[in-house]
């Protein structure tokens, strides 16, 4: 007895979820017209600061202390940078300064990564408790440690060291946490693939874990560096000797034994600010998408 075979019918696929509707500014010329006009406007804004900065610093003290509100009150002179750059060790505090942000950021990168790659994969005894003492520390302000770190650095003969301006700012709480919050976001199946084969604990993270992490990684390498190369009240504390002060705080003893001098402090903030701007200038679109990623990530 013969079967008689019904035939298939084909499947219906499902729908398509509709495309969310992108973000566009309307068609035709005028509004885009009138967005690029309101970023102009908004870059003029927040370049108008830095303008007037660059302008007073090229003036004589004379003409940069008058009374007016135009930026430009007198001839053109470098006669302040050139007063600071005689003044001052420049070289040797923008050494110093490069010097230590880049140990800085070095060695908060290792250590947040790997704390943060714990308080996601661990299972230790404490985990919970020592995440919340962590996310507890990002609410305590940095000047309430000052006494108690330089006690320490005393104890320990470390005054007017490297180690004691670069040791205290490698504790980064809050880096520790995005880390963290990042690693919760990355499937555990490619890790669990990588110990079937095999791999180490320490491998899994190196070979899976950290290739995966490079914009969050990046970006936290940037805002450490930032705040490492701005850093001033910790190395002015720590530092008495000349030739350990990084360039914010030498800059700011020319200044302050001078008095009150309005192209030279417009000087010496350019001067300070400069490294920063031609490593923006050099890594922009890296800076750019590291930010872009880390508030993707964490949402």
């Amino acid at each position: 007895m013969s079967a008689t075979a019904t035939p298939l019918r084909p499947r219906r696929r499902p729908p398509l979820a509709p495309a969310e509707p992108s973000l566009v500014l309307g068609h035709g010329r005028l509004p885009r017209v009138l967005a690029g006009t309101a970023l102009a406007v908004l870059a003029a804004v927040w370049l108008l600061p830095f303008i007037w900065a660059v302008a007073t610093s090229v003036q004589s003290e004379q003409d940069a202390a008058s009374p007016g509100l135009s930026p430009i009150k007198g001839a053109f002179t470098t006669e302040a940078y050139r007063q600071i750059l005689e003044r001052g060790n420049v070289t040797v505090w923008a050494f110093n300064s490069f010097l230590i942000a880049g140990l800085v950021t070095l060695i908060t990168v290792v250590v947040s990564t790997l704390a943060g790659y714990g308080f996601s994969r661990g299972t230790f005894r404490g985990r919970r408790t020592l995440l919340a003492v962590t996310v507890a520390a990002i609410l305590v302000p940095p000047q309430l440690l000052v006494v108690p770190l330089f006690e320490q650095m005393l104890l320990f003969n470390l005054v007017d060291t490297y180690a004691a301006v670069i040791l205290p700012q490698v504790v980064a709480p809050m880096m520790v946490f995005i880390l963290k919050r990042f690693f919760d976001g990355i499937p555990r199946e490619l890790e669990d693939a990588a110990r079937m084969d095999g791999a180490s604990e320490f491998r899994v993270f190196l070979s899976i874990v950290l290739p995966l992490s490079r914009p969050i990684v990046a970006a936290v390498a940037i805002f450490v560096f930032i705040g490492a190369w701005n850093n001033f009240m910790w190395p002015f504390i720590v530092t008495n000797d000349p030739d350990l002060m990084t360039l914010p705080v030498g800059l700011a003893t020319v200044k302050d034994a001078f008095g009150i001098q309005y192209a030279q402090s417009m000087a010496s903030a350019l001067l300070a600010a400069l490294p920063l701007i031609v490593v923006f200038l050099f890594f922009q679109r890296r800076i750019v998408d590291s930010v872009a990623t880390t508030g993707l990530g964490g949402s």
